[in-house]
């Protein structure tokens, strides 16, 4: 009885929360956001050299020392270790590949478990999607005993694509007293440094190993890998492609507040709310920022920047409201300028288009479809019709 009082005491806590956050347009505070083409100097970035050497590595120093923290760079060795190798999987459609990546530093190990399926008997090498899988390890099941509508890989494949997953718990556990354990064990640096990275920037450095595994594949096509992400995998994916350019594509689905959304716009969920709720996400120095969006140096447009010139797409749900869909649509009008330096341009209308109204042919795409939180066959059809525009990998 005792127990079933607190339960429904701790749901009570947590409705209220949610009920006090902001759905109303009309209660969005005035703001201004930072200028992605300015300089910390005021000079003014009218070209992609001067985005290249100045800008782009200003805005990226920016997010690591306020926000997602200082990315693990090095390390001192990597093995790839096939563990199943199945090349009739899927009836015979696709060849299946578990691979354990392993990377030492110091005398340290981390290992990252990937799932990879490929088309059987490719004519030559494929571009694939790689999932930062934030649910569930059913989701990426890889004898297919389960098959999840979050990663349908029957779909992929069929469409001559590769796909890959690894779990989120491999890099770090999404757990506020046990996210170190992992690769953030490999930097013991970083775990006291009110910039070190934390749980999304170890998520984020565990897609750049998956990537330094899919580079030496034979039978992928390394310039031709789009990660993908939903909801915090969505921050990580966002993170991960801004971080390493290897990355041909990002797609970033129902990301939310430090993912794709504008904070400044204080709709949904806030700093504050995802500060506290998870404290293990982001580096320290962003709890300076609660309830003080205004005095954040950037704002999420600048993240989604950082991809430039790489397509990119970004989704919403009608229900997920949390997420703040508009939001997460000013966030990729304002990452046109940065995309305008490449002469890439978007096919973006002024206002958000209507649900299940997909904006593909477009270096910088979207969708906001009907439905809640969650990652859909709808999205992948619509993450594949996006790949096969772009010729993922030739751009």
């Amino acid at each position: 009885m005792i127990k079933g009082i607190v339960m429904c005491f701790a749901v009570l806590i947590l409705y209220t929360k949610a009920q006090a956050q902001n759905y109303d347009e009309s209660k969005v505070p005035a703001y201004t956001l930072p200028e992605v083409l300015k300089t910390a100097d005021g000079t003014v970035v009218d070209n992609k050299a001067a985005w290249e050497k100045k800008r782009r590595p200003e805005v990226l120093r920016l997010f690591e020392n306020n926000v997602y923290g200082q990315m693990p760079q090095e390390y001192d060795s990597i093995a790839f270790t096939l563990t199943n190798d199945v090349v009739n999987a899927m009836d015979g459609k696709a060849h299946l590949k578990e691979v354990t990546i392993s990377v030492w530093r110091k005398n340290k190990s981390a290992d990252i478990n990937l799932v990879l399926f490929v088309p059987t008997k490719p004519q030559k090498p494929v571009p694939a999607f790689l999932l930062i899988n934030n649910r569930d390890k059913s989701n990426t099941d890889p004898s297919r005993t389960t098959q999840s509508a979050f990663w349908p890989a029957e779909m992929v494949v069929d469409r001559g694509y590769a796909i890959a997953a690894f779990h989120v718990s491999d890099a770090a556990p999404d757990n506020k007293d046990s996210y170190q354990e992992g690769a953030l064990q490999l930097y013991p640096e970083l775990q006291g440094a009110d910039n070190g990275a934390k749980a999304i920037g170890a998520w984020a450095w565990a897609a750049s190993r998956v990537m330094d595994y899919l580079q030496e594949d034979k039978d992928i096509d390394a310039q031709g890998v789009a990660v993908v992400g939903h909801s915090r995998g969505g921050k990580a994916a966002l993170w991960a492609g801004a971080q390493d350019q290897r990355f041909a594509m990002v797609y970033s689905n129902c990301s939310g507040n430090t993912g794709a959304a504008l904070s400044r716009r204080k709709f949904g969920e806030t700093v504050k709310v995802i500060n506290d709720q998870f404290p293990h996400w982001f580096a320290d120095n962003y709890k300076k920022y609660n309830e003080n969006e205004a005095a954040l140096p950037i704002d999420q447009h600048m993240l989604l920047s950082l991809i430039a010139p790489r397509p990119m797409y970004v989704t919403s749900a009608t229900e997920d409201l949390w997420a703040d869909p508009k939001g997460s649509y000013l966030s990729l009008i304002h990452a046109q300028k940065s995309y305008a330096l490449y002469e890439r341009h978007s096919a973006l209308t002024p206002e958000p288009p209507a649900a299940n109204s997909p904006i593909i042919h477009s270096y910088l795409g979207y969708h906001n479809r009907e439905g809640g939180h969650d990652l859909t066959k709808y999205d992948w059809a619509n993450f594949i019709l996006f790949a096969n525009y772009h010729a993922l990998g030739k751009h």
